[in-house]
């Protein structure tokens, strides 16, 4: 048996490549998607990690006891205190810095990365004792000397256009300055190799900006051999004043910052995995449907196995390890092939601006993925057949080569559909009344469309006969060859419902989140145009850094200004979560927000009130006139705040409001300014724009934007999801076209004497491909519309949830997509066609009739 299975895979060697390629196609989108995920989250890691290499021990500055605020630095790190550890037993090498973050202008005038702030690195270049800086080694250029002189490193340089000589505008909290760019350094740090950026200042100037003259925010020291991180961290603490400074290991650092990065982004793993997942599950159609197909054909080639003497364990295993040598084969093919899709997803996902750069990294997860796929699937996928095919009595099976279908076992799969559909669509219907979108409510919506999709799939190839016969009426007006590709659509209503799965699930998938995300993106967008009161909006990237005052003066007196209210946002901790809170004068706040008030008013704010909107009263638990602990920016401890009022839902307003002064003096940057809402004469205008521009002096710190630009980005989440929705389609199409290929592949072998009877009979070869081309046509337009009709259905059932969360929501399909996507399934099935259908058309009448 050993012999006669691997001399049958010998034998059909092209039938053991199309098995080998769809397996290998289901098993490379799977590995490959995995590899992108660990490579992706492995970057963004390294882009928001320091390097501690040849680093045993950090000194820096002790943070100030819980309850106590930081006030002016201790002013520890200095000269003096690196010569003093110079002089410690077992440090061979102290190296001080000044570090901090700045963002930069490109050549052209635009930020340069700057939505990446935790990777803007900037700081002191500290020459050593050969007169350069073994930590930033020059390539071109020489190190900065005085205030208006800057470094930066290569993939900077390159990234922004920049050459020696440009003067370049950067800022690092506040205002903007310029510089002259001298040098140009190599580094090895990760935060910048992966996509960061690093400006380097001379000592004295980066000292003034990150610290304060004449001191540094660290002093890294490295240990003579024979002395350990340990020891010297204990000699190093044993010299500093314990309530000033503290020394720490280099390891401990870097499994404090291991658990920060692993936190910060445990999220980039996610979408990818989507991917992965949604690739797996449509490839496991692919692969269960190509091998049922290949297991089927060899009817008759298991019965005369049986006739001769096999018995029923040897035929089942003599096809598993058939399934066993193709699943190992397409395993090792499609990971090789899955690095391929794990190099090219980035760019179509997003382009470098979106991701951080790195190296592929293929995980042992990646490697037992191809493997699980398959081997696992294909081996489960040839089980079943293996099985029934076993059973059937040698002579039953001589007298044809097909069965036809068991009218007990569609009786018994249409029950269970139906019971899986009903339930499915129960337990979404029952979700009608959520008003929120809360993990419990997301599993039950998961759950339930689980079953539903279940229920779909196991009904489809009863559905296939009613549905084919109803769209057989377009296909008929093409005369014969349309009635023969209806015909043969309905000869095995099972394989036509596996052919068409895979458009099936990807067109509901994709119908499903596109209607849930164009209305919420349309909800969005007005509730970010109702909350909003001004015209335009400057606001800095994150809460760590500010607006100059002199910079918002300038806006309130720039030309076509009616008014400026300037706001400043810090974070609250609360046992529901960390929260933003906007501080805003409560005598003016209603002229620039559209606030729309449950209970309470904003004119009751002040220092120990605050109000807050309706998500953060509900997940919290309180009401207008109640209490809530929290702590705000660097307030040492929580604090009881008095509710005065509870809004809806404004992105303007975000989480909380507060009083400017209590809310400035507990910020990041105390008395700082994050955005200015401004009231203008007029409508926007691309010249009113560059005013406020150059009011704040083109500072890439800042953004500029009108109210549409603003609900535009408040609807960009939105966005995101139904990129990743039509790349998840994308995958849905590719795989969906190779099972196409694969169905009418063998079915044109199977009929091949069928074939050649019509072309004896006068058909012409035209005749034939077009034949074959409808069919295909036929079985992607079954898919497209159960997708369709599945999608729209999930779409309005679990769309309740985004209509508790948004109180603008409606239900708003974007017909023009939907009608896109129905189109590209049906494209799909003509192009998929046209390999079997030339094929077919090259059968010669006497070579189908020789055919047994």
């Amino acid at each position: 048996m050993l012999r006669t299975t691997l001399r049958n895979l010998l034998a059909h060697k092209a039938r053991l490549a199309m098995t080998v390629l769809a397996v290998c196609l289901g098993v490379a989108f799977v590995s490959g998607t995995l590899v992108f995920a660990d490579s992706t989250a492995a970057a963004h890691r390294a882009a928001a990690s320091k390097t501690f290499a040849g680093i045993d021990v950090t000194v820096t500055e002790k943070a100030p006891e819980p309850g106590k605020d930081s006030g002016p630095p201790a002013g520890v790190l200095d000269d003096a205190l690196v010569a003093q550890l110079a002089r410690v037993p077992g440090v061979a090498a102290v190296r001080p810095s000044a570090d901090g973050s700045a963002t930069l202008n490109a050549a052209d005038g635009s930020p340069l990365r700057a939505g990446r702030a935790w990777s803007n690195l900037a700081g002191a270049y500290v020459p050593g004792k050969g007169g350069e800086d073994s930590r930033y080694p020059l390539a071109e250029g020489r190190a900065p000397a005085h205030s208006g002189e800057i470094a930066v490193d290569g993939g900077t340089a390159a990234a922004g256009g920049l050459r020696l000589g440009d003067t370049v505008a950067l800022a690092t909290d506040g205002p903007v300055m310029t510089a002259r760019l001298v040098g140009v350094v190599t580094t090895d740090d990760t935060r910048v190799t992966a996509g960061g950026t690093l400006v380097l200042f001379d000592k004295a100037t980066a000292q003034k900006l990150f610290a304060t003259p004449g001191h540094y925010t660290g002093i890294d020291l490295t240990a003579t051999p024979g002395t350990t991180a340990y020891e010297l961290a204990d000699r190093v603490g044993a010299v500093l004043p314990a309530d000033r400074a503290e020394a720490t290991t280099g390891r401990a650092q870097a499994a404090q910052q291991a658990i920060l990065v692993d936190t910060l982004t445990r999220g980039y793993e996610k979408v990818p995995m989507v991917f992965a997942g949604v690739s797996l599950f449509i490839g496991s159609f692919l692969i269960v449907n190509t091998f049922t197909m290949v297991v089927k054909r060899r009817t008759r080639e298991t019965a005369l196995l049986r006739a001769i003497g096999a018995s029923r364990r040897q035929v089942s295993c003599s096809v598993l390890l058939e399934a066993l040598v193709v699943g190992m084969a397409a395993s090792v093919a499609g990971l090789l092939l899955g690095l391929g899709i794990a190099a090219v997803l980035p760019h179509v996902l997003g382009g470098e601006s979106a991701l951080p750069s790195g190296p592929l990294v293929i995980g042992p997860r990646s490697v037992v993925a191809a493997l699980g796929v398959g081997v696992g699937v294909t081996v489960l996928a040839a089980w079943l057949p293996s099985r029934l095919a076993s059973r059937t009595s040698p002579m039953e099976a001589l007298r044809t080569a097909e069965q036809e279908a068991v009218a007990q076992r569609f009786r018994r799969r249409g029950t269970v559909g139906l019971v899986l559909l009903t339930l499915g669509a129960g337990w979404l219907i029952s979700l009608s009344g959520a008003r929120d979108a809360s993990e419990e409510n997301l599993r039950d919506a998961m759950a339930g469309c689980g079953l539903f999709a279940a229920g779909l799939l196991a009904l489809a190839p009863l559905l296939a006969a009613p549905v084919i016969r109803l769209t057989g009426q377009l296909t008929r007006r093409f005369g014969v060859t349309g009635r023969l590709a209806r015909e043969n659509a309905l000869r095995d209503p099972r394989r036509t419902a596996a052919t068409a799965a895979t458009l099936l699930i990807s067109t509901g998938l994709v119908t499903g989140l596109a209607v849930i995300g164009h209305s919420t993106g349309q909800a969005l967008d007005r509730q970010a145009a109702a909350g909003l009161g001004a015209d335009h909006v400057v606001s800095t990237r994150s809460t760590m850094t500010g607006i100059d005052p002199a910079a918002v003066r300038r806006l309130a007196e720039t030309p076509g200004v009616r008014a400026a209210h300037p706001i400043t946002d810090s974070t609250l901790f609360s046992g529901s979560g960390v929260r933003q809170i906007s501080g805003v004068d409560p005598a003016t706040v209603r002229d620039t927000m559209k606030l729309d008030f449950v209970s309470g008013s904003a004119e009751d704010l002040a220092p120990g009130r605050i109000a807050v909107s309706t998500t953060f009263a509900r997940e919290s638990g309180v009401t207008t006139g109640g209490r809530v602990n929290v702590q705000m920016g660097r307030a040492g401890k929580p604090t009881p705040y008095e509710i005065v009022g509870v809004y809806q839902d404004n992105p303007i307003a975000r989480d909380a409001l507060g009083s400017r002064g209590e809310v400035a003096a507990h910020s990041f940057l105390p008395g700082s300014v994050q955005r200015v809402l401004l009231r203008t004469d007029g409508p926007a205008t691309a010249a009113l724009e560059n005013r406020l521009r150059t009011a704040v002096g083109n500072n890439p710190l800042l953004t500029v934007q009108d109210r549409e630009q603003l609900v535009r980005e408040a609807a960009s989440t939105m966005g995101d999801l139904l990129d990743v929705m039509y790349g998840m389609l994308g995958i849905g199409v590719v795989i969906s076209a190779l099972g196409i290929v694969n169905t009418l592949a063998m079915s044109v072998a199977e009929r091949t004497r069928e074939i050649g009877a019509l072309r004896a009979l006068g058909m012409d070869r035209a005749g034939v491909r077009r034949m074959i081309r409808l069919e295909a046509l036929t079985v992607a337009g079954f898919g497209t519309l159960l997708g369709l009709a599945g999608g729209l259905f999930g779409a309005w059932s679990v769309g309740s949830l985004a209509n508790g969360a948004i109180d603008q929501y409606t239900l708003a399909p974007p017909w023009g997509t939907l009608l896109l996507v129905s189109l590209l399934s049906l494209a799909v099935g003509v192009l998929a066609a046209a390999v079997p259908a030339r094929r077919a058309a090259a059968l010669s009448p006497l070579e189908a009739a020789a055919h047994t």
